[in-house]
C-alpha cells in the first residue's frame, strides 16, 4: 500500500441512507452477501474473458480466470479475490462510492415501507456489493485495472458516511475485498460454511472457485441447462434430474429449452413419475430454480408457470431478468410475463410430442396428472384450446381405454355433428346410466366423465374445433336425422306400449305418490333398457353447474326435475296393472324415483333403500 494520505470522500444522500439500512436493520439470510461478491466476481471475470477475444495486450493475459476465498479465523475476515477486469480508483470511486444505475431511492422506500425482507430485495436493485455490510465491520476492496501500467488502488469503508481511496500495491490483475467480518458473522471463517454458501447460491459459476489453500474447485457441477442439447446423453438428463430432486425414479419426460427471442433463456424442465414428493425429496414446494448468469436468484419461483403447471421441475437461467430495477417497473412485468408465457408454451409442446410419440408414457402422465390438465381448463381460458388435444376420455365404444377428442371425432357417424357427453358421480353408476339408452341403441358413441373437476372442466369445454359439447341428459336433446325428444305414445320399441288410457293414471300415481319431489311426470321414448329417469325441466341451471354449485356450496338445493317413465319397460307395464289398493304400488314408485336418484348421484342416504328392497323381495319370493 501507499504512505500517501488517502482521499475520504462523502457518499451521496441515497448512499448513505442504504447504508444505513443495510447495517441496523435485521436480516434472516445474511449468506446472500457472499453470492451477491460471487457474482460480481464472476461478472469481472467475464468482462476480462470477453476482452481478451480480441486484445491480448492485457496485464497477466495467461492468468487463470478463478474466484478464490480464504478466511483468517484469528482476525475474523474473509477474502474474496478474483482474477477479473479490475478497476481503476475512478472506477472504485464510480462504482463504489454511488448506485448510479439501479435506482438506490427506489431501494430505500422498499426497504423503509416493509412487506419484504430486505434481503429478499437486494438484488433487484443493483446493490448486491453493499449486503456485504450486513456482516462486514470494515471493507477494503484493492483492484488494479486491466489495462497494462495501471496503478492499483485501495476503497476503505466501515458503513459511515464517508469512504477512502488511496494508492496501493497489488501485483496481479483483478479485484481482492477483504471483510472485517462483526463478531457475530464469525461463522463466515469457516470453510463448510462457505462451501455451504457456495454450493446452495453458485454452484454453477462458470469460473472455478477454490476456498482456502486447497487446490479442488469447490463449484464441480457443470450447468447442463446451457449446454447444446446435442450434446447431452439422456442419461446426463435423468442424472441431473436425481441430483436437482433427489428422487431416483425416472421422470416421465422432459424438454430442455435454448431460447434468444422474444427473451433470453435456458431451461430444463421434468415431469416426475408422480406427483407425490418423498420425505427425501430436496424439493419441498412448488415452483422452478430460477438462476440469472447461472446464480441462483429464488429456490421456488412460482411466477414462471401457471398454477396448473406446478408439478413441473426443473431449472430458468435468463439474463434479461430485471434484477436492477423494482419488480412494480413494466419493464419487469413484461419480462416475467414473456418468461410465463413462453415457458407454458414450451410445457404444452413437449407433452405433445410425449402424446404424439410415446402413447404408453403419456398414459402414464394421464393417470398421474390429468386432474392438473382439467384444472388448467377450467381456470385460464385463454390457453384452454391448447390443453383440449391433451385431454382423454373413457368412452362407450371405448370403455377401458383413453380417447382423445380427435379419436372420438375420427369415430363420429357421418350426419354427426356434435361431441355427446355424460357426466356423473362415479364410473359405474354413469356407465349403467338411463341417458345413455337412446344413443347406445343407435350406436352413438358418448363420453363417460366423473370426476368432481370435470363439472369446472365442462363450464369452458363447450366447443372442440368446429363440433359443440353436448350432455345427453338434456331433456330436449336433438339428434341429427332422429325425431327430436318429446313426450309420446307412439310406439317406437320392440316392447308393448301402454295404452293412452293406462299411462295416463299411471303418471298420476306417480304424481299423486311423489307428491313435491318432482316437477311432474311423463313418459319418454328416450329409454329402452331402464324404466325411468330424471331430467331438468325447461329453464333450468345446466347440469354441470348444478354439479358446481354442490361441489362449492353445501346447503345447495338441487332443481326439482322431472320424471320420465319408460311406457314399454316391463317393470313400468306391470306396476300400471297392480290395483290401485295394492301396497306394493307406493313400494314400487318410492323405489323408482329413489333409483333414479342414486343412478344421478343425488340419493341422501343410499342405505335407507334397504328395508324397502327387502319388502319386494318378500313380495316377489310369495308370489
Amino acid at each position: 500500500m501507499s504512505n500517501q494520505n488517502p482521499q475520504t470522500i462523502p457518499f451521496k444522500a441515497e448512499t448513505r441512507q442504504l447504508l444505513d439500512i443495510l447495517i441496523h436493520s435485521l436480516y434472516t439470510e445474511r449468506e446472500i452477501f457472499l453470492r451477491e461478491l460471487i457474482s460480481n466476481a464472476s461478472d469481472a471475470l467475464s468482462r476480462i474473458s470477453f476482452e481478451m477475444l480480441t486484445n491480448r495486450d492485457v496485464l497477466d493475459a495467461d492468468a487463470e480466470l478463478a474466484i478464490k476465498i480464504t478466511a483468517d479465523v484469528e482476525n475474523n475476515t474473509l477474502t474474496i479475490s478474483d482474477t477479473g477486469i479490475g478497476m481503476t480508483a475512478e472506477e472504485l470511486r464510480e462504482n463504489l462510492g454511488t448506485i448510479a444505475h439501479s435506482g438506490a431511492r427506489a431501494f430505500v422506500s422498499s426497504a423503509q415501507t416493509g412487506g419484504k425482507n430486505i434481503s429478499d430485495i437486494i438484488g433487484q436493485f443493483g446493490v448486491g456489493f453493499y449486503s456485504a455490510f450486513m456482516v462486514a465491520e470494515t471493507i477494503q476492496v484493492i483492484s488494479r485495472s486491466y489495462q497494462p501500467g495501471s496503478q492499483a488502488a485501495l476503497w476503505t469503508c466501515s458503513g459511515e458516511d464517508t469512504f477512502t481511496i488511496e494508492p496501493a500495491t497489488q501485483e496481479q490483475r483483478g479485484t481482492t475485498i477483504i471483510l472485517k467480518l462483526k463478531p457475530d458473522a464469525s461463522e463466515f471463517t469457516q470453510e463448510y460454511r462457505i462451501q455451504e454458501v457456495i454450493r446452495k447460491h453458485s454452484e454453477f459459476v462458470s469460473f472455478p472457485i477454490y476456498v482456502g489453500e486447497k487446490p479442488e474447485q469447490i463449484n464441480r457441477q457443470v450447468a447442463i441447462w446451457r449446454q447444446p442439447p446435442r450434446k447431452l446423453e439422456k442419461k446426463e438428463y435423468e442424472d441431473f434430474y436425481q441430483q436437482l430432486t433427489l428422487d431416483l425414479t425416472t421422470p416421465i419426460t422432459y424438454t430442455h429449452l435454448a431460447v434468444d427471442a422474444p427473451v433470453q433463456m435456458f431451461a430444463i424442465l421434468y415431469v416426475p413419475a408422480s406427483p407425490e414428493r418423498s420425505i427425501f425429496s430436496l424439493r419441498k414446494e412448488d415452483g422452478l430454480k430460477l438462476y440469472s448468469r447461472k446464480i441462483l436468484i429464488q429456490d421456488y419461483c412460482k411466477d414462471l408457470l401457471p398454477a396448473y403447471f406446478r408439478f413441473i421441475q426443473g431449472i430458468v437461467d435468463s439474463e434479461d431478468l430485471p434484477l436492477n430495477v423494482a419488480r412494480e417497473s413494466y419493464q419487469a412485468t413484461k419480462v416475467l410475463a414473456q418468461l410465463k408465457k413462453l415457458l407454458t408454451t414450451k410445457v404444452i409442446e413437449m407433452l405433445q410430442k410425449l402424446a404424439a410419440n410415446q402413447l404408453d408414457d403419456y398414459m402414464n402422465f394421464w393417470r398421474e396428472y390429468s386432474i392438473y390438465l382439467k384444472e388448467g381448463v377450467a381456470t385460464e381460458p385463454a390457453e384452454s384450446d391448447s390443453l383440449f388435444p391433451l385431454l382423454r376420455f373413457r368412452t362407450t365404444h371405448q370403455p377401458d381405454s383413453w380417447s382423445s377428442l380427435d379419436d372420438y371425432c375420427s369415430r363420429m357417424k357421418s350426419e354427426q355433428t356434435d361431441i355427446y357427453y355424460l357426466i356423473g358421480d362415479d364410473p359405474r353408476s354413469i356407465s349403467n346410466s338411463p341417458h345413455l339408452d337412446y344413443l347406445r341403441q343407435r350406436d352413438y358413441e358418448v363420453l363417460l366423465l366423473s370426476d368432481p373437476i370435470d363439472s369446472f372442466m365442462l363450464v369452458r369445454l363447450t366447443q372442440y374445433k368446429d363440433h359443440h359439447l353436448v350432455n345427453i341428459a338434456k331433456p330436449d336433446l336433438k339428434i341429427p336425422g332422429i325425431e327430436t325428444n318429446k313426450p309420446s305414445t307412439e310406439d317406437k320399441s320392440t316392447s308393448p306400449q301402454l295404452s293412452n288410457e293406462l299411462w295416463v293414471p299411471l303418471i298420476n300415481k306417480f304424481q299423486s305418490r311423489l307428491g313435491d319431489k318432482i316437477s311432474s311426470v311423463r313418459i319418454t321414448d328416450r329409454l329402452t333398457d331402464s324404466p325411468a329417469r330424471l331430467v331438468d325441466p325447461e329453464g333450468a341451471v345446466n347440469a354441470e353447474l348444478q354439479r358446481v354449485y354442490r361441489l362449492i356450496k353445501e346447503d345447495y338445493e338441487i332443481p326439482k326435475k322431472i320424471l320420465e317413465l319408460n311406457p314399454g319397460h316391463p317393470i313400468i307395464q306391470s306396476l300400471a296393472s297392480l290395483p290401485e289398493d295394492n301396497e306394493l304400488t307406493t313400494v314400487v314408485i318410492d323405489q323408482i324415483y329413489e333409483n333414479t336418484l342414486l343412478i344421478e348421484g343425488l340419493h341422501p342416504n343410499p342405505a335407507s333403500m334397504i328395508g324397502r328392497i327387502h319388502q319386494i323381495i318378500q313380495s316377489a319370493l310369495n308370489k
